[in-house]
């Protein structure tokens, strides 16, 4: 079950608590009124690994080049 904090406990202890709430799934805050408010992690939409490309002028023939290049360099013979 899903411990309810009170407002004072939540703002005191707020990284632990948004912790908890990425552990569990969500965390519970009552104010003084008796209104409960429920903190719960942000769905993430696609991959961790998508990223916005960078624009370099370049090629991929030239940025293969330049990479089978820099690699000639560093082998041992």
């Amino acid at each position: 079950m899903t411990k309810v904090y009170t407002y004072s406990e939540a703002r005191q202890n707020l990284a632990s608590l948004l912790d908890q709430a990425t552990q569990e799934g969500e965390v519970r805050v009552r104010r003084k009124d008796g209104q409960v408010f429920v903190i719960k992690p942000e769905t993430r939409t696609g991959s961790p690994l998508d990223v916005e490309g960078v624009d370099l002028g370049m090629t991929a023939a030239e940025i293969v080049q330049f990479i089978h290049g820099g690699r000639r360099e560093y082998q041992t013979d």
